[in-house]
């Protein structure tokens, strides 16, 4: 039996519908990130080991959560 991921939105997302943001979710084998507006559209993942880093850059370049990130893919 195969169950989908949780993805898990930021609680920074913004108000009304809360789709301004990323998601998250914990994979067998990676992170899964995706836009929360189309997230039938392809899914960013990386390793478990590389997510603290990815998160820790976007903090250094002066952007202060995910939520950031889905910024800058528009």
């Amino acid at each position: 039996m195969t169950t989908s991921p949780l993805w898990r939105k930021s609680s920074y997302s913004g108000g009304g519908d809360g789709n301004n943001c990323v998601e998250i979710a914990a994979l067998p084998t990676h992170i899964g990130i995706r836009d929360s507006k189309t997230p039938a559209r392809a899914t960013l993942t990386v390793a478990p080991t590389a997510f603290t880093p990815f998160l820790d850059g976007l903090k250094t370049a002066g952007h202060s959560t995910v939520t950031d990130f889905a910024r800058f893919r528009g």
